[in-house]
């Protein structure tokens, strides 16, 4: 008996063999009802699909890119295995690209992904980046591209994030519920849609609670860690009054930790320090660290899982499969009223 093709398939239904073929792989360009025919079909007169045909077709490169900011960060290094974990059980392997907050490196690496070189690609943005246009040739290039914790909120696609609004909100609620009154924002960049959802919340709580916003309150740091620290002492010199700070990401609440042990500063007594942090030694800094903690390695496999749907499944990635999960509010020792530090031989007396 000959063996029986896409051809053969496409001639017996009357459809062309790229609907054949599409429907085959499951594509959302064709109907449920013409799927079923299909495959009807198929199994009747037992088609067995050519896989080496078909891997040429599809060009698959059984890889997966995740664009990231930086490793050093507990987030990340988290949210990769969560992603490694999903890429692992589909068959793929995982490339880690960094731009290091670079724009022009963000660029560099988009269009290196779009010739080719990963099935899909999974992002978190960098905070220079103002311009998103260079990622439009993955739209055009059909790469799929999902983004999580750092977004970007003008490409229709998926983004998989924490309540970053509501737990800004809480944080600084905290604060406030732990007597204090004059309470500074730290943050990495304006430009993050994630440092301007947990500021809004910030910003909304002090209202709530009678508070008046206050921008000199607010301090923009950057990626180097002296830096940071020069500019949180100076604001600690400038503004004593100060007996709150809100570090938006976690290298900002160990730039806090040095600033106040430079200015002896003592913690929580003279000064309570909360921050967004997966830092994994929170629990044994002196003093432990008060934290939103976000579900990092269930971040990266929600974006992973989506992306997956779309490589897989031959579908567009919509914003509409977009994922929002919750953080946690940790309370340790840098926010306890009655906090007194009692060091021994084997805890650690600051942050390094």
């Amino acid at each position: 008996m000959a063996s029986v093709n896409l051809k053969r398939l496409a001639q017996e239904l009357n459809l062309s063999i790229s609907t054949v073929s599409r429907a085959l792989s499951d594509s959302y360009e064709v109907s449920q009802e013409t799927k079923d025919r299909v495959r009807a079909l198929a199994q009747q007169l037992n088609y067995e699909p050519n896989p080496y045909a078909s891997s040429l077709r599809r060009q698959r490169s059984k890889t997966i890119g995740v664009v990231i900011p930086e490793v050093a960060n507990n987030f990340f290094s988290l949210a990769i295995n969560g992603i490694e974990e999903i890429a692992r059980y589909n068959g793929y392997h995982v490339l880690i690209y960094l731009t290091h907050d670079d724009y022009s490196r963000e660029l560099s690496i988009a269009q290196h992904l779009a010739s080719g070189r990963a099935d899909g690609i999974l992002m978190s943005v960098a905070s220079e980046s103002l311009d998103f246009s260079h990622l439009d040739i993955l739209k055009t290039k059909n790469v799929p591209l999902v983004f999580f914790d750092r977004v970007c909120e003008e490409i229709a696609t998926a983004n998989v994030t924490t309540d970053d609004y509501d737990s800004g909100y809480k944080a600084t609620e905290h604060l406030i519920s732990v007597g204090c009154r004059s309470i500074a924002y730290l943050l990495v960049s304006s430009n993050l849609s994630i440092g301007q959802k947990r500021m809004q919340g910030y910003l909304d709580a002090l209202r709530d609670h009678g508070l008046a916003a206050d921008a000199d309150l607010v301090v923009n740091g950057g990626n180097e860690h002296e830096q940071n620290v020069a500019l949180i002492k100076a604001l600690l010199q400038r503004r004593p009054d100060i007996d709150g700070l809100f570090a938006s990401v976690e290298s900002l609440a160990m730039s806090s930790y040095q600033a106040c042990q430079d200015l002896q500063l003592s913690i929580p007594q003279d000064i309570k320090i909360i921050s967004f942090s997966n830092l994994e030694i929170a629990a044994l800094l002196g003093p432990s660290l008060t934290t939103i903690t976000q579900p990092a390695y269930d971040i990266g496999k929600e974006a992973a899982k989506i992306l997956f749907q779309a490589i897989t499944k031959n579908r567009p990635v919509l914003p509409s499969h977009s994922v929002e999960l919750k953080s946690e509010l940790i309370v340790r020792g840098s926010t306890t009223v009655a906090y007194k530090p009692t060091p021994t031989a084997n805890q650690p007396t600051e942050a390094s």
